[in-house]
């Protein structure tokens, strides 16, 4: 069938989802066998390595997909920015900050980018202004999203600016209460305030 290749991507997911991991990865691993180009399959494996935090794995899976796209392809920013986390979180942080650059340059206004890249550089005590510039513009954009106003609120945070800190960690765990990062944030904050 037509649809058999989307129907054991989405079998994978699926297995991936109730614990099936290795069952998912064989699968996954061979369409990408069966088509080394099938970026749909390439991102589905990264995507499972990386919330298995595979993450020397999923590097090596993103790459693939990077290899197999044009250049100048702007699409291929998305590649970019999770084999970016990948190397981030193995602790490669050079190449990390390579890949999100590059994301960037690809689609200079994408939020997650801006955050992830923005969040990286203040958490690190680098690159401050900038940072927190980007930040800014992806708060802009997503003034709803909870892990970024997050971000926003550590940033002002780690700048010393605790006021700023306390109001945007209140707003990030308004839309994201359960979240145990935020929640040690804002006590951090509240800390600081007195």
């Amino acid at each position: 069938s037509p649809l058999k290749r989307n129907a054991r991507i989405q079998l994978a997911t699926g297995l991936d989802a109730v614990e099936r991991t290795d069952e998912a990865i064989a699968i996954l691993n061979g369409l990408v066998g069966d088509n080394p180009r099938d970026l749909e399959a390439i991102m589905a494996l990264g995507n499972v390595q990386r919330e298995r935090k595979k993450f020397a794995e999923c590097a090596r899976t993103y790459s693939s997909g990077i290899d197999t796209l044009p250049t100048e392809d702007k699409k291929a920013w998305v590649f970019y920015y999770f084999r970016g986390i990948c190397h981030e979180r193995s602790k490669q942080w050079p190449k990390s900050e390579a890949d999100l650059k590059q994301a960037l340059t690809m689609q200079p206004e994408q939020p997650l980018v801006l955050n992830y890249l923005g969040y990286s550089w203040i958490d690190q005590g680098v690159n401050l202004d900038e940072g927190m510039k980007m930040i800014r513009r992806a708060v802009e954009q997503r003034p709803d999203d909870g892990y970024i106003v997050d971000s926003l609120g550590w940033a002002y945070y780690r700048i010393g600016n605790y006021e700023e800190a306390v109001k945007n960690l209140e707003r990030a765990i308004e839309l994201k209460p359960d979240d145990p990062t935020i929640n040690d944030h804002l006590g951090d904050a509240y800390w600081r305030v007195g």
